[in-house]
C-alpha cells in the first residue's frame, strides 16, 4: 500500500479533505473516520472522478439517503479533471474527502483512493452512478456477515428518452445470463479486504468491472436484491457505440490477461437460447448483433495498437 500511496503522489496528489477526518502524518494511512457524534464508519466509498462536474451531485445526494453524517467515508478522487468537479463535490457535500491527482486515469484513481483508507468493507462507486445510501448498507451486509466476498447492486437503467435502438439494444443485453448473473455494468462493486487484496493484479484494466465480477466463483459474489443502482445509458446510437468499443476493448485485454471466464461471454449459443424463451426480444437481435460487429471493427485498432487507455465517453448519460 505504501507503494500505492507513492504512485498517488507522482500524479500530482493534492489532498482537499475537510471535516471531521483523523489525519495520520506517519506516511501510512489515515485513520478510519468518525462522525459528528463520534461514531466509526461502517464502509468507505472511492468515486473516481473525471469531469465529472454534472453528475457529481446526484451521486453524492444518493449516498446520504438513508444514512447518518459519520456512517460512511465517502472518497472523491477528482483525475486530470479540466471542470470544476473537486469544487462541486465539495459544495455538495463538505463532509466528503476530495483528493485531486494530475493523471486522467480511472485506474490511478482508484489506486490512490484505495491509499487513502483502511476501512472495509470497501464500496467502488462510478461517479455517474446514483446509489442511495440504504441500498449501500444493504449492500454490505452479506460482507459483513461472511456470506460474499463481493457484491453489487440491482440495475435501474432509465430508458426513457433513449432512442430506439438504444431501447432495443438494452433489452436484449438485460436478458443475457451472464449480465443478470455478474457484477459488472452496474457501476458499483462492494469487495472484502480478501476480496480487494485479491483484485489488486487488475488494476490498469479498461473492463475493471468485468475482470473483478469473473474473479469471483458465483458462491463468493453476490447481486443484492434490495439494493438498486440507477445506471443511466446512453441516450443515442452513437453513444451507445462509444461506451460498446471502450467494452470490445477492454473485453480483449481481459482475455489476453487470462482474466475472463468463458461464461461471461456472449455466444451465439447464448443469443438462441434468449431468444427461445423471450420472443419478445428475439425481434431486437438483429441491433445487438449490429451495434456489438461494429463496435468490434471499431475497437480492432486500439487492439492492433495496444492503446487500452484512451477512453471513448459518451456525454448523454451525463445530461
Amino acid at each position: 500500500m505504501s507503494r500505492l500511496t507513492k504512485m498517488g503522489d507522482s500524479s500530482g496528489f493534492r489532498d482537499g479533505s475537510k471535516g471531521g477526518y483523523d489525519q495520520d502524518h506517519s506516511g501510512e494511512h489515515p485513520r478510519s473516520p468518525k462522525g459528528p457524534g463520534g461514531e466509526m464508519a461502517v464502509a468507505s466509498v472511492i468515486i473516481p472522478a473525471h469531469n465529472e462536474a454534472s453528475s457529481i451531485v446526484r451521486c453524492l445526494s444518493a449516498l446520504r439517503d438513508g444514512t447518518s453524517p459519520g456512517q460512511l467515508e465517502v472518497i472523491v478522487v477528482c483525475n486530470g479533471c479540466t471542470d470544476d468537479t473537486a469544487q462541486v463535490a465539495r459544495r455538495a457535500d463538505p463532509r466528503v474527502r476530495v483528493i485531486e491527482i494530475d493523471m486522467p486515469s480511472k485506474s490511478e484513481a482508484v489506486r490512490v483512493g484505495n491509499a487513502s483508507t483502511t476501512l472495509f468493507p470497501r464500496v467502488h462507486v462510478d461517479a455517474d452512478i446514483e446509489l442511495s445510501g440504504t441500498a449501500l448498507l444493504a449492500l454490505i451486509e452479506p460482507i459483513r456477515r461472511g456470506e460474499a466476498l463481493a457484491t453489487a447492486p440491482v440495475r435501474n437503467i432509465p430508458l426513457a428518452g433513449c432512442s430506439r435502438w438504444v431501447r432495443w439494444y438494452y433489452d436484449v443485453w438485460v436478458a443475457l445470463p451472464q449480465v443478470q448473473a455478474g457484477l459488472f455494468g452496474r457501476g458499483v462493486v462492494a469487495l472484502s479486504a480478501p476480496a480487494q487484496a485479491r483484485v489488486e493484479h487488475l488494476a490498469g484494466m479498461m473492463s475493471d468491472d468485468l475482470g473483478l465480477s469473473d474473479e469471483f466463483d458465483h458462491a463468493e459474489r453476490r447481486v443484492v436484491a434490495g439494493a438498486v443502482a440507477v445506471v443511466r445509458p446512453p441516450r443515442t446510437l452513437s453513444d451507445l457505440l462509444k461506451r460498446r468499443v471502450r467494452v470490445a476493448t477492454g473485453n480483449v485485454q481481459a482475455a489476453r490477461m487470462g482474466a475472463r471466464r468463458d461464461s461471461s461471454r456472449t455466444t451465439l449459443r447464448t443469443l438462441l437460447r434468449v431468444a427461445v424463451a423471450q420472443p419478445g426480444v428475439a425481434v431486437r437481435l438483429p441491433v445487438f448483433v449490429t451495434v456489438w460487429a461494429i463496435a468490434t471493427v471499431r475497437a480492432r485498432g486500439a487492439v492492433r495498437s495496444g492503446d487500452f487507455e484512451t477512453w471513448q465517453r459518451d456525454e448523454s448519460s451525463r445530461t
